[in-house]
């Protein structure tokens, strides 16, 4: 494993570092997140138009740049730096790769070309809260996530040769504004009860979307109904939903680790300049070497939790092993700290709704509540590995 960076790979982190600088400050974050969409139209454009950032881990067939799965960390590491609202996760990271996975060629050849313009976005719909769930990073999930023929969840029939769906799901990244709905739901019944993935258009009749009130502003969520509304079956019914939503969770998760060492990061470097100005005592508060010893703690966690993302999405794309949940555990932990001690140094401006610190900590917390908590993430990466085995370490 060679883990320098590529010239291709540095100058996808200086263009969208260089753009979200000049259009995604703090005052255009907060318009934009307090928008019908969520997000800045313009700015999405010029991400996917002339950065091709929906494209680049999709393959050059469909439209795509034909990048690795590293590539696209790299490009979410800096949207992490400035928070930047947009719909590159669950577009990229969510829909688009199940859609490569189990689509049948007209679907790729139909959808993708499409998502990696940036003209259609997507994401993925799981019923309650099991997103992390879904995705294999706290649970098995070939369990009743899905509805498993009982009331509630999403269930899925099939007369008259076509599939029509209904049910709830909530907490669904930009399910309010999306193009394309990829709905887990559950069908079968009892007797051959599975879970399978469907396409549901934006305008599709019956489906009704509501945005949700978030911890975490700058990722904004909906409540989707389905109230028996006409659905397209991704793939076929033989799939095996569950393995592939797992193998999508793992790249997920190394792509969430590498956006959040980016924030905290961008967290701590921000602590470091205002210790470095803010005055007590007649010396800078930074010279301190209480304050000193707490940031240095706090940079060691940042670049441990780097090393661990970025090996993640190298795993990811190079077909090893599955580390993505425990790099994410990392990378949420240390995104936390240096938020919180982001607050706590920044006195009693950093308790402020006007300054930036507290976005930070609720991306953090947003993050833990869609896909972790942390300990979830890792008890269940020890459980996998059977780490603790019968009550002794395994060896």
């Amino acid at each position: 494993m060679d883990a320098r960076f590529t010239a291709e790979q540095d100058e996808i982190r200086r263009t969208v570092r260089e753009l979200l600088v000049k259009r995604c400050g703090p005052d255009e974050l907060r318009a934009a997140a307090r928008t019908s969409a969520g997000y800045d139209p313009a700015l999405w454009e010029a991400l996917a138009q002339q950065l091709g950032l929906p494209g680049l881990a999709l393959p050059e067939a469909y439209g795509g740049v034909g990048c690795s799965v590293t590539e696209l960390a790299l490009a979410c590491e800096e949207s992490g730096r400035a928070l930047a609202p947009s719909p590159l996760l669950a577009t990229a990271v969510l829909a688009a790769p199940l859609i490569l996975a189990l689509g049948t060629g007209a679907q790729r050849a139909a959808l993708l070309p499409r998502l990696a313009s940036g003209e259609l976005t997507a994401t993925l719909a799981v019923p309650g809260a099991g997103l992390a769930t879904a995705l294999g990073l706290v649970g098995d999930n070939r369990g009743d996530w899905a509805g498993d023929g009982r009331a509630g969840g999403v269930q899925a029939r099939r007369g008259e040769g076509a599939w029509r769906l209904y049910g709830q799901a909530a907490q669904v990244l930009d399910g309010h504004s999306a193009g394309l709905l990829v709905v887990a739901a559950h069908t079968g019944g009892f007797a051959r009860s599975r879970t399978l993935l469907f396409l549901v258009r934006d305008d599709a009749q019956g489906l009704v979307r509501v945005r949700q009130t978030s911890l975490d502003e700058t990722r904004p969520q909906a409540r989707i109904e389905l109230r028996d509304v006409d659905a397209e079956l991704l793939g076929d019914d033989g799939c095996d939903v569950p393995a592939v939503l797992a193998a999508v969770g793992d790249t997920a998760a190394a792509v969430l680790a590498t956006e959040a060492v980016g924030a905290a990061d961008r967290a701590l470097e921000r602590t470091v300049e205002y210790v470095r100005q803010r005055e007590q005592f007649g010396r800078a508060i930074g010279s301190f070497q209480a304050v000193k010893h707490r940031l240095a703690d706090v940079y060691v966690g940042v670049q441990a939790a780097r090393s661990a993302a970025y090996y993640a999405a190298w795993a990811a794309g190079a077909g090893g092993e599955r580390v993505g949940a425990l790099a994410l555990a990392q990378a949420l932990e240390a995104l936390r700290t240096a938020a919180s001690e982001g607050i706590q140094l920044h006195g009693g401006i950093g308790f402020t709704w006007e300054h930036e610190a507290h976005l930070y900590f609720k991306r953090a917390s947003g993050d833990e509540l869609l896909f972790g908590p942390v300990h979830r993430l890792r008890g269940y990466a020890a459980d996998a590995a059977r780490l603790f085995d019968g009550g002794e370490v395994a060896v």
